[in-house]
C-alpha cells in the first residue's frame, strides 16, 4: 500500500517538475454601449477594419461582429447575429481574422444565410477553404475582353441587349415589373450551360424566396445554384454583408477557372441597409441622407465580376444587380451611381407591364455596352435591325394614331413591327434556347411571319418549334454548336417553315 503512495507521489513530482505553464495573450475589450444591433467597445485598441470580434454574453453564445468605425478610444461595430442578449459590460475578444466566408463545391443546391451557415434544413454542409467577403478586384492585366455571351433565354434580351460572360448588366425598373423574373430565368436558363449560378436575397421576405426557390428546383435549376439569404426578419448587418458574401463565393468558382453568374436582389435594399447602419455609427449624412462613400459601397463589389484572361484560368464572374426605381425615376441617387457603374441596362416600364408586354423591357432606353461582342454570328445576323424596326414602329404606332391614310409602306412596318413586337413577348419560366431564338427572329425579319395574324403568333410559335424539334433537328444542333446560320440551313430552315404552315392553313385563314 505505502509503495502504491510513494509511486503516486513520485509521479506528481515529476509532473510538476515538468511543468511549463503556458500563457495565450488576447486582447479583450469591454461593451460600452449597445442598441440597434450597434455596440461600442472600449480597449480594443489594435483592431483592426472588417476584423471579426467575439462577443461573449453572461447568457446565450457567444455572437460575432464586424468592426467598421475606428476612433481614437471607441471601436464601432456591427452585430452579425442576435444581439438582445449582449449587455454593457460584456467581454469582447478581437479575432485578428477579417470577416471570411466558407467557400465549396459543396454549397451548389444549398440555401444558406451570408455566413455559410444552411438554412435548408439538409444538414451541415461540409467546407475547409475559407474566401474573405472583402477583397481587391483583379486589375487590368488579369482581365480579357467579354467575348462569350451568356445566354438568358429571354429573346428581347439576346437579341437587343445581349449580356456577355464577365459583364455586369443592371437590370432596373419600377417595383412588380418583373425584374427578379428575369434573373429567375436566366438561371434557368443556365441549367445545360456549365454556369454556377448564385442568387442573393437582400432584406427580401422569406416567403418570396422559398417560391424562388421552389421555382428553381421544379425547373432543375437548384442542381447548380446557390441561394444566400438576409430575410427581411434577419438583422441589418446580415442585409449589408450578403452581397459581399455571395461574391466571394463567385469568385471562388471564377479562380477555378469555371463560369458564374450572380444576382444581386437588389441594391437599393442593401444602400438602405448600409444608409441604416452608417446613421446608427453617426457617420455624417450625405445626399437623401446615404453616407458619402455609398458609391464605393457598390463599385467595390460590382468590379470583383470579370473575365479573366486564360493566364489567370479563364473564369468569369458575371454580374446581374437589380435596383429599384421610384415611379420611373432613373435620376435618383442610387440608380445613377449604379448606372455609372455596370457596362448597360435593362429597364423594365410600368406602362409596358400593363400593355401586356412582357417582359417589360423599354429597348429605347436599354443599352448593353459590350453589344454584339456578346452574341454568337447567327444571332447577330438575325437581330441586327430588330431594335430599328422596333423603334421605328414604336413612332409610327404614336402616329398613326392621328392619320388615317396611311401608305403601304407604313402599313408594312407597322405590321411588322406588331408582329415582332408579339414574337418577344415570354412567358415567365419559360427561357428558350438560343438556336430557336434564331429561327423565330429570322422568320419575323423575312416576312415568314407576315400572312399569320397578329393575334395567332403566339400559338404558331410554340407549335413551330415542336415542330422543328422533330423535322430540323439537325439544322438546330449545327446552329447551337457552330453559332453560325449558313445558306443551306437557312433553306431547310425555310422550307420546314412553310410545311408547318401548310398543315396550319386552317388556322391562319379562320
Amino acid at each position: 500500500m505505502s509503495s502504491q503512495k510513494d509511486y503516486i507521489i513520485e509521479s506528481l513530482k515529476e509532473q510538476i517538475k515538468n511543468f511549463k505553464a503556458k500563457t495565450i495573450k488576447e486582447e479583450v475589450g469591454s461593451v460600452v454601449q449597445i442598441g440597434d444591433g450597434i455596440a461600442k467597445i472600449s480597449g480594443l485598441s489594435n483592431c483592426m477594419s472588417s476584423e471579426m470580434l467575439e462577443f461573449i454574453p453572461q447568457k446565450g453564445k457567444s455572437v460575432f461582429g464586424l468592426a467598421l468605425n475606428l476612433e481614437e478610444d471607441i471601436v464601432g461595430a456591427i452585430i452579425l447575429g442576435d444581439y438582445l442578449n449582449i449587455k454593457e459590460g460584456d467581454i469582447v475578444k478581437s479575432t485578428k481574422k477579417i470577416l471570411e466566408v466558407p467557400v465549396s463545391e459543396n454549397l451548389i443546391g444549398r440555401v444558406i444565410d451570408p455566413l455559410g451557415n444552411p438554412l435548408d434544413g439538409k444538414g451541415e454542409i461540409k467546407t475547409k477553404k475559407f474566401y474573405p467577403i472583402e477583397k481587391i478586384a483583379y486589375g487590368v492585366i488579369a482581365r480579357e475582353s467579354v467575348n462569350k455571351p451568356l445566354q438568358t433565354g429571354i429573346k428581347a434580351i439576346d437579341a437587343m441587349i445581349p449580356i456577355g460572360r464577365g459583364q455586369r448588366e443592371l437590370i432596373i425598373g419600377d417595383r412588380q415589373t418583373g425584374k427578379t423574373a428575369i434573373a429567375i430565368d436566366t438561371i434557368i436558363n443556365q441549367r445545360d450551360e456549365n454556369v454556377i449560378s448564385i442568387y442573393v436575397a437582400i432584406g427580401q421576405k422569406e416567403s418570396k424566396v422559398a417560391k424562388i426557390v421552389a421555382e428553381l428546383e421544379k425547373n432543375n435549376a437548384m442542381e447548380n445554384t446557390i441561394v444566400v439569404v438576409a430575410g427581411a426578419s434577419d438583422p441589418t448587418s446580415l442585409s449589408y454583408i450578403a452581397p459581399y458574401a455571395g461574391c466571394a463565393i463567385g469568385e471562388y468558382f471564377m479562380d477555378k477557372g469555371k463560369d458564374s453568374l450572380i444576382i444581386y436582389d437588389d441594391l437599393s435594399k442593401h444602400a438602405v441597409a448600409y444608409r441604416e447602419i452608417s446613421l446608427l455609427l453617426k457617420r455624417p449624412p450625405g445626399r437623401e441622407a446615404y453616407p458619402g462613400d455609398v458609391f464605393y459601397l457598390h463599385s467595390r463589389l460590382l468590379e470583383r465580376s470579370a473575365k479573366l484572361s486564360k493566364d489567370f484560368g479563364g473564369g468569369s464572374l458575371t454580374a446581374l444587380p437589380i435596383v429599384e426605381t421610384q415611379a420611373g425615376d432613373v435620376s435618383a441617387y442610387i440608380p445613377t451611381n449604379v448606372i455609372s457603374i455596370t457596362d448597360g441596362q435593362i429597364y423594365l416600364e410600368s406602362d409596358l407591364f400593363y400593355q401586356g408586354i412582357r417582359p417589360a423591357i423599354n429597348a429605347g432606353l436599354s443599352v448593353s455596352r459590350v453589344g454584339s461582342a456578346a452574341q454568337i454570328k447567327a444571332m447577330k445576323k438575325v437581330a441586327g435591325k430588330l431594335r430599328l424596326d422596333l423603334a421605328q414602329f414604336r413612332e409610327l404606332a404614336a402616329f398613326a394614331q392621328f392619320g388615317s391614310d396611311l401608305d403601304e409602306i407604313t402599313k408594312k412596318q407597322l405590321e411588322l413591327g406588331k408582329r415582332i413586337t408579339e414574337i418577344l413577348k415570354q412567358d415567365q419560366y419559360s427561357p428558350m434556347s438560343v438556336e430557336h431564338q434564331v429561327v423565330i427572329l429570322y422568320s419575323a425579319s423575312n416576312g415568314l411571319l407576315d400572312d399569320v395574324p397578329v393575334e395567332k403568333i403566339k400559338n404558331f410559335e410554340n407549335g413551330l418549334h415542336k415542330y422543328l424539334s422533330a423535322s430540323a433537328e439537325k439544322e438546330l444542333k449545327e446552329i447551337k454548336n457552330t453559332g453560325e446560320l449558313n445558306e443551306k440551313n437557312v433553306q431547310k430552315l425555310e422550307k420546314e417553315i412553310k410545311e408547318y404552315k401548310k398543315t396550319l392553313d386552317y388556322l391562319i385563314k379562320k
